[in-house]
């Protein structure tokens, strides 16, 4: 099958955020939805190798920021190229707000935030599936929300090709390169925890 399938469906970009133990935490999803309205829920899906997935073993409230086409490339180098377990990501940045659940909201490069405590986890096997009741949120400016397609086309720098002659596999959501002549078929990015099916090859 063509993994690129997939890249056809419509997705939006979202930070997830977390507290827990009293440490702030989050991650870059591209999975969410309202899925009801009577109650309001929603229905989000992390990646398991992720340190926020780790940590709703441990907290129930979320905090879900809707990322807008103003964003920069920066935001998600920082919620989504390094591990929280590695760094503290809401280390020097201000453009957060501290909601009434107990967890930040991020608040630049986003135009709207919900809360949300979580109901259900649902393990689909690289990812887990979330229902939650939302609890609050705020719309914060009218710059409209940005796609996974947006993110390619206008976020996300151009990779800069040159001709060194030697083989790479290149990340087409982050641009973590891969040196070699194959890829290996199991290899996901250190970086954003893509898979291989995501990796384009080029002459570097």
């Amino acid at each position: 099958m063509d993994q690129k399938v997939f890249h056809t469906l419509t997705y939006g970009l979202f930070v997830l955020s977390v507290n827990c133990y009293k440490k702030d935490n989050a991650c870059i999803i591209n999975t969410a939805i309202q899925a009801a309205n009577s109650p309001d829920k929603i229905v989000f899906s992390v990646n398991k190798a992720n340190f926020t997935a780790e940590m709703l073993d441990y907290t129930d409230n979320v905090t879900l920021s809707v990322i807008s086409e103003d964003a920069p490339f920066s935001l998600f180098t920082r919620f989504g190229f390094q591990s929280g377990r590695d760094a503290e990501k809401f280390e020097n940045f201000d453009g957060v707000k501290r909601c009434e659940n107990g967890v930040l909201a991020v608040t630049e490069g986003t135009n709207a935030y919900l809360t949300a405590h979580v109901d259900e986890k649902i393990d689909l096997g690289s990812h887990i599936l979330v229902v939650a009741t939302v609890t609050g949120g705020e719309v914060l400016s009218s710059v409209p929300s940005a796609s996974y397609a947006y993110y390619h086309a206008h976020i996300k720098p151009k990779p800069q090709e040159s001709t060194g002659g030697k083989t790479v596999w290149r990340c087409s959501v982050c641009g973590y390169e891969y040196e070699g002549e194959e890829l290996p078929a199991d290899f996901v990015c250190p970086l954003c925890k893509h898979p291989a099916s995501d990796f384009e090859r080029s002459a570097k």
